[in-house]
C-alpha cells in the first residue's frame, strides 16, 4: 500500500474520531467544541479524498465503505445529536423537545441514506446527486451559531428546526451539486466557507462576552460562512447544468 493510501486511511480515521468526539461533547453540554470538531472532520474528509486521488488506481469498495462509516459519525450522527439534545440550553428548548428529536432523526436517517446511495452508486456519477453530507453539516453548524449557541440572533429553537428540516431532504432529492475537486465549481468558495466557520468557532471556545471584540469577530466570520453556504445551495445546481450544457455542445462539435 502506498504512502498516499496510508495517509488517506489515517485521514478517514481522524474524520470518524472527530465525529464521535462531537457526539460526546454535545451530550456532555459543550456544543461549541462539538461544532469545532465537526468542522475539523470536514477538513479531514476533504484531505482523505485528496490523498486517495494522489494514490491513484481504482478506489476500493472497502475504502468507500470505511469513508462512509466515518462520515456517518461526523455528518449524520453528530449534527443529528446537536439538533436533538440541548442539555446546555434546556430551558429554552424544553417546549420543543419532541420536535427537536424528530428533526434530529430526520437528519440522521436522510444523511445515512445518502451515504449508502453514494457508496453503492453515487460515487460513479460525475456530480453529486443531492447536497453532500459535509455541506449539510456545515449548514447546520452555521444555523446553530446564529439561532442557538451562542445565538447571534438570539435563541430561536423554532427557526433552527425549520432550517434544518428544510435542508435535510436536499441530501436525497435528485438535485445535482458539483463535486468539490481541483478546478471544480465552488471549490474555492466552500474552502473559504469552512475556514471562515473555523475562524468563527475558535474564539467561541472561550465564550466571549456579547459585544466584545472576539464576539464581533466570530459573528462576522459566521456571516461570511453563511454567505458561502448560501451560494453553494443556490448556485451549485446551476454550475452543474452549465457544465453539462458545455459538455453537450462540445460533443456536438466533436
Amino acid at each position: 500500500m502506498s504512502g498516499w493510501r496510508w495517509g488517506a486511511n489515517l485521514a478517514t480515521l481522524a474524520n470518524g474520531l472527530l465525529g464521535a468526539g462531537a457526539v460526546a461533547y454535545t451530550l456532555t453540554g459543550n456544543p461549541r467544541f462539538a461544532l469545532l470538531l465537526m468542522v475539523g472532520a470536514i477538513g479531514f474528509d476533504g484531505l482523505d479524498g485528496l490523498l486517495a486521488r494522489r494514490a491513484g488506481g481504482t478506489p476500493s469498495v472497502v475504502g468507500r465503505v470505511l469513508d462512509s462509516v466515518a462520515d456517518s459519525f461526523s455528518f449524520a450522527l453528530a449534527p443529528a445529536v446537536l439538533v436533538a439534545f440541548h442539555t446546555f440550553n434546556a430551558g429554552s428548548w424544553q417546549p420543543f423537545h419532541l420536535a427537536a428529536v424528530l428533526v434530529g432523526v430526520e437528519v440522521a436517517v436522510l444523511a445515512i441514506a445518502r451515504l449508502v446511495y453514494f457508496t453503492l452508486r453515487g460515487h460513479a456519477h460525475p456530480n453529486f446527486v443531492g447536497a453532500s453530507t459535509p455541506q449539510n453539516a456545515l449548514a447546520i453548524a452555521i444555523a446553530v451559531l446564529f439561532v442557538d449557541v451562542p445565538g447571534f440572533l438570539g435563541t430561536v429553537p423554532a427557526a433552527l428546526l425549520v432550517v434544518v428540516a428544510v435542508l435535510a431532504p436536499l441530501m436525497v432529492l435528485p438535485i445535482p451539486y458539483p463535486k468539490l475537486r481541483r478546478g471544480g465549481a465552488l471549490r474555492g468558495t466552500m474552502a473559504l466557507t469552512s475556514l471562515a466557520l473555523a475562524a468563527a468557532l475558535l474564539p467561541e471556545q472561550w465564550w466571549p462576552a456579547p459585544g466584545s471584540t472576539w464576539y464581533l469577530f466570530s459573528e462576522f466570520a459566521s456571516a461570511l460562512a453563511a454567505l458561502g453556504i448560501a451560494l453553494y445551495y443556490l448556485l451549485g445546481p446551476l454550475t452543474v447544468r452549465a457544465a453539462e450544457r458545455e459538455g453537450a455542445k462540445g460533443a456536438s462539435h466533436g
